[in-house]
């Protein structure tokens, strides 16, 4: 079993209860999932299968969609609405829709963001959240994060909205409501979050457990799983001649192609067969070495 299963994680469980499932319903070890999602959020949560594991760096970096939903006047020591309020301030008069699209769009491209304490973010050796339970409160690193893309798509009432946000790895949307809200002049959380879509994996292409587990009943399991190259799709790929595929699978380096010109790492493909994703050697710049080899079952 080789694959991707694109799970709608649903609430209650963390991504490592989620991992465990799957290792139970499939009777396998070798199990991945590709980025942390709260135990309150549900959503897109890819979960890599054998060979697929060798990927879980590579989609964890991808770009993140959601639809958060964002309360001012309260503020909490979660940066959601699990935690206890910790500031509060009234909103008598409604913002307008021009002034949240104009805050909203201030938060484009890169900038900065101080990880929340109730966080896995580790400092010292030791998570954040840790800390917090402890009622420690720790200096944290500040982050560079990418914003892509920022929408407002439902002013609520005066003290809600929902926005879709598009994303790199990394970025904590509880804080970023937080720094919203403070831009709007007003303590703020996270009071609703869905994640929609990772990497090219959509919310459409989702199954539940449910759905997964009549799949294993059925003995259609092999429905469950999207192909390994479904994951690095975000990555160049270079594709070669079947003289190469050999050298390719004993992972060998080869010489770097003429007019290079793709991101490192790359995919290396065989018409639609993903073979290997490679780089360029970072001790010889004229060639390029592989990073992960995606043996088939025949050899």
């Amino acid at each position: 079993m080789d694959g991707i299963i694109p799970l709608w994680k649903p609430k209650g469980y963390t991504s490592h209860d989620c991992v465990m499932k799957i290792r139970k319903l499939l009777r396998t070890k070798k199990v991945g999932h590709t980025g942390t999602l709260d135990p309150d959020v549900e959503g897109v949560l890819p979960i890599c299968v054998g060979q697929a594991t060798k990927i879980v760096p590579f989609l964890t970096d991808t770009a993140k969609t959601y639809i958060a939903e964002l309360t001012l006047g309260t503020a909490t020591d979660t940066e959601d609405s699990s935690g206890e309020i910790i500031e509060e301030k009234p909103v008598n008069n409604s913002l307008t829709i021009e002034e949240i699209n104009v805050t909203l769009s201030g938060f484009l491209g890169v900038t900065k963001q101080v990880p929340p304490m109730y966080s896995a973010v580790k400092v010292n050796g030791k998570k954040l959240y840790e800390y917090a339970r402890a009622g420690v409160t720790i200096e944290r690193p500040v982050r560079s994060i990418l914003i892509k893309e920022i929408e407002l798509l439902e002013h609520i009432d005066k003290r809600r909205f929902r926005f879709l946000v598009v994303c790199s790895k990394g970025t904590y949307i509880r804080t970023l409501c937080v720094d919203i809200g403070r831009a709007l002049g007003y303590p703020a959380h996270m009071s609703h979050l869905i994640r929609t879509q990772t990497g090219s994996i959509s919310e459409q292409e989702t199954v539940t457990f449910d759905e997964i587990e009549k799949m294993l009943d059925n003995k259609t399991a092999e429905k469950v799983f999207l192909p390994i190259q479904k994951g690095v799709e975000h990555l160049d790929a270079l594709l070669v001649k079947d003289e190469l595929i050999d050298k390719i699978y004993n992972g060998q380096k080869l010489p770097l192609p003429s007019n290079f010109n793709y991101t490192s790492p790359f995919r290396v493909q065989s018409n639609d067969t993903l073979l290997a994703i490679y780089e360029v050697n970072p001790k010889n710049s004229s060639e390029i070495k592989p990073v992960r080899v995606f043996q088939p079952e025949s050899r």
